[in-house]
Order: C-alpha cells, then sequence, then structure tokens
C-alpha cells in the first residue's frame, strides 16, 4: 500500500476550457523545430546543416560542452533553416517535414539485462537523454552526476491540466519498460507520485519496481518538487532526476522497437477554445495545425505553450514547446475596464481571490475565464503572507526570492534553493501583490548558484 502525504496549503485556479476525453490526430505540420531554448542553459553544436536530408531520430545537434548529449530531428525531413539571432546565437532549428516519416531504426539493449552504462549510453546515443531532467537547475540531467532517486508524477494539478490518466491509458507496456530503463540509472528509488484524490489508471497503480507516493491537497500538488520535498529533500551535492510520464512511455517504446517517436497526446484547453480536447502530435509541431479553426476569433487571445502558470507565450504560427503536454489559449487582457462593473470597484462575483476579499470565495467549485491582465503595476515587494498560504514547502518563500534578487548567494543555499525549481513558484508569482516576476527572479538564482558554486 502506497503511503499518503496530505498538504495543507496551495491553491486550485479552475478555469474554463477543460479538455474533453476526446482525441484527434492533429494535422501533420509543414515544419517542425527543435529549439535549444527548451533546454535551459544548452549551447548546441550542429550537425548538419541546411538542404540536408534526415530522418526521425537523426542527430541533429549536440551539446557544445558535453557532447555526449544528443539532440535527434523528431520527423523525417529536410533542414530547413537555421534561426540565429544576437551573435549568431542558434535559436530554432526549422525541418521541413516529409509526406511521412522514415525512421533511424536502432537495436536498443535489452534494460534486464544490460547495465547502467550501456542503458545510458543507448539514451545518449539516440538523442532521448534530452527527456531527462536534474533537480537542482532544473536543466537537462548530466550523464555523469549519479542521481540518489528518479521522480516521475502520474498527474498534473496546474490549471486545466491534461488528465494522465486519459493520456496515458493503454501505454502500460511502454510504460513499464520506460520504467525498468530509469531503474537502471540509479542505485536509489524511482518514485511515482499519484493523485490521492482520485483513482489512477492501472499503468500507475500496477507498475513495478517503483515506490508509490499519493499526494492529497491542491496545487501545486503534482509537482515533482513537492514530491523530492516531502520525500527526499536534496541537499548541496545531491542529485535527483525528473521525468514526465508520457516521456517515460516515450522511452519505454524506444527500447521495444527501437523507433524515436516523439508522438503524444496534448491537451488543447482554455476558456478562447472552440472545442478543447486532447490531439496526437509530434514534439515541436507548429502551433497552427492544433489551433485551425478551433479558437475564438472576436477577442484577441494570448496562445501559451504549457499552463497558464508557467508556459511560454507563442504566435499562432509558432511550434509546441519540446516538453509541453498541454497548451492554453486565454483572453489577451488588453481590453480597458470600468472600475465599477469589472475593475477594482465591482462586487467581484467574477474575480478570482485568494483571499476573502471578494464574495468569490462562497462558491468555491466556480470556474473562471480569467484573462492576462496584471490588474496593476509594480510596487514594492511587501508582506503580506499570501505566498506561504500557497507554497508547500518548509521554506520561507519571500527570503528565498529576496536573495535570489539580491545575489545573495549563502542566503539562497541555506533557504534551500537547491530544492526548488521556478515552476515552484509559479503560485508565488499569481498571488503576489507587488507583481513581481517571481519565477524569472528564481531562475536567476538558480543560473548564479550553478555558475559560482559547480
Amino acid at each position: 500500500m502506497s503511503k499518503t502525504i496530505s498538504l495543507k496549503r496551495g491553491m486550485d485556479i479552475k478555469l474554463v476550457g477543460e479538455a474533453e476525453k476526446i482525441t484527434v490526430d492533429a494535422a501533420r505540420s509543414k515544419y517542425y523545430a527543435i529549439r535549444p531554448g527548451d533546454f535551459h542553459g544548452l549551447t548546441p553544436k550542429m550537425l548538419v546543416k541546411v538542404g540536408e536530408s534526415v530522418k526521425a531520430g537523426t542527430i541533429i545537434f549536440h551539446d557544445k560542452y558535453n557532447d555526449v548529449i544528443n539532440y535527434a530531428s523528431p520527423v523525417a525531413g529536410t533542414i530547413h533553416e537555421i534561426v540565429r539571432g544576437e551573435k549568431r546565437k542558434i535559436l530554432t532549428v526549422l525541418i521541413e517535414a516529409a509526406a511521412n516519416d522514415d525512421y533511424e531504426v536502432r537495436n536498443p539493449v535489452n534494460p534486464s539485462s544490460a547495465d547502467a552504462g550501456e542503458v545510458k549510453a543507448e539514451l545518449l546515443s539516440c538523442g532521448l537523454w534530452s527527456l531527462i531532467k536534474q533537480r537542482p537547475f532544473d536543466i537537462v540531467a548530466n550523464p555523469e552526476n549519479e542521481p540518489k532517486a528518479i521522480y516521475v508524477s502520474a498527474f498534473d494539478s496546474a490549471p486545466l491540466a491534461p488528465d494522465y490518466d486519459y493520456v496515458m491509458h493503454g501505454k502500460k507496456a511502454e510504460f513499464q519498460m520506460g520504467l525498468q530503463v530509469l531503474k537502471k540509472l540509479t542505485s536509489g528509488q524511482v518514485h511515482l507520485g499519484l493523485n490521492g484524490k482520485s483513482k489512477h489508471e492501472d499503468v500507475f497503480t500496477s507498475s513495478e519496481g517503483v515506490v508509490h507516493t499519493s499526494y492529497v491537497g491542491k496545487h501545486p500538488a503534482g509537482n515533482v518538487g513537492v514530491h523530492i520535498h516531502h520525500t527526499n529533500p536534496i541537499n548541496k551535492g545531491e542529485y535527483v532526476w525528473v521525468v514526465n510520464a508520457q516521456d517515460v512511455a516515450i522511452i519505454g517504446k524506444y527500447f521495444m522497437t527501437g523507433r524515436f517517436d516523439l508522438t503524444k497526446l496534448v491537451a488543447l484547453t482554455g476558456s478562447e477554445v472552440k472545442f478543447p480536447k486532447y490531439y496526437r502530435v509530434i514534439s515541436g509541431a507548429q502551433l497552427s495545425s492544433i489551433l485551425g479553426g478551433n479558437t475564438k476569433t472576436e477577442n484577441e487571445e494570448r496562445i501559451i505553450s504549457g499552463n497558464a502558470l508557467c508556459g511560454t507565450k507563442e504566435a499562432f504560427d509558432s511550434y509546441l514547446g519540446y516538453h509541453d503536454n498541454q497548451i492554453t489559449v486565454l483572453p489577451e487582457g488588453n481590453q480597458m475596464k470600468f472600475f465599477l462593473t469589472e475593475g477594482w470597484l465591482s462586487l467581484g462575483f467574477n474575480k478570482l481571490s485568494n483571499s476573502r476579499l471578494y464574495p468569490s470565495f462562497l462558491f468555491p467549485n466556480k470556474k473562471y475565464r480569467l484573462d492576462t491582465n496584471l490588474n496593476g503595476e509594480d510596487r514594492g515587494f511587501v508582506v503580506t503572507g499570501e505566498m506561504e498560504r500557497v507554497f508547500p514547502f518548509d521554506i520561507y518563500p519571500m527570503q528565498l526570492i529576496k536573495a535570489a534578487m539580491s545575489d545573495d548567494i549563502d542566503s539562497m543555499e541555506s533557504l534551500g534553493i537547491y530544492e526548488v525549481s521556478p515552476e515552484d513558484f509559479a503560485l508565488c508569482e499569481f498571488v503576489c501583490t507587488s507583481k513581481i516576476n517571481v519565477q524569472d527572479e528564481i531562475r536567476y538564482g538558480l543560473d548564479l548558484i550553478k555558475q559560482e558554486c559547480f
């Protein structure tokens, strides 16, 4: 029987536009993209040139400073363009997709008989190592480090997040194989976090070789950072690896078939979507192939690759993030609001608040059509206690944020910077009275620690 951990702090943001449990195949994009920016801290070194033909799984670049980590093309086609920015920094590699995918078929090792070195070498050579993230720093895992544990979350508690029980239905064999692969990479345990408030699919509950732990509470109960903090906290010099549930199945499928296949289900969500549902798509696809004809056009919209709290703003013709399993479309929030009806003097029945300032707290199950308006300008960083109410870590969030803003390395280390990632502070940013970009400050602090202390 799994252990159950109850979380007392957090906040559920209930929005209009949850995806129906209907799956359709997205139209095949003309172009697919791999963006080094999706892998924080990566400096790519190209291995192919514009005009060169590639297969799905062909290695197109590797990490300049750790050349054993390869990154592969998600589809078969031709290298169309290498988009560069300042100082010739590579921003995007565009692949013009062929009509059908031709795969680089490999003969992977058998995880049950191979040792850790062989499994690791297989993942590095085929390009799937990019699916494994490392804490601290929330970056692609360094294969030279030894993780004390590996964490997988079977649920996502973010606003309008995809239902992983639905997403992973019928993928039991692939998921179990992926877990077997991950088990080879650590001398510690593989942890699977379950939602204690719902009954999970057999693909999760019957998984073998993992430690099952259930979490009961509000968002961010589904974040792996919360799971790590409450079961196996990270100290300086220790590492924990993190893999998304869908990515575990992708890894497992590769070891079963020898094919590099980044096909996954993505939830199209948000109040500005006509028919929210799930799309079967390949990572890096154009968002227009998913959004086309399915968004409301009467208002200007904010398209987000990811969830509303920590996703990335994208254009209609931009591309799905490499690690994203959700697309959110919200009102842009650039419309003027009359202060008596919708502004700060309104009654507030349609306003979401973490406090009891508005009477909307009387309707806990109400779903909201929220826009992206900040409802105020930047102001002094004041102590309100709001962050502590939504932050389920035994860490002082405001003090840690201030330490990051002031480049205070000693304070960041003593306050627990190694245990957190920017996504863990997304709710703190949402409730921040001072309108500070909290996630950016935590990312800055993590980068500073990595640069100065490692």
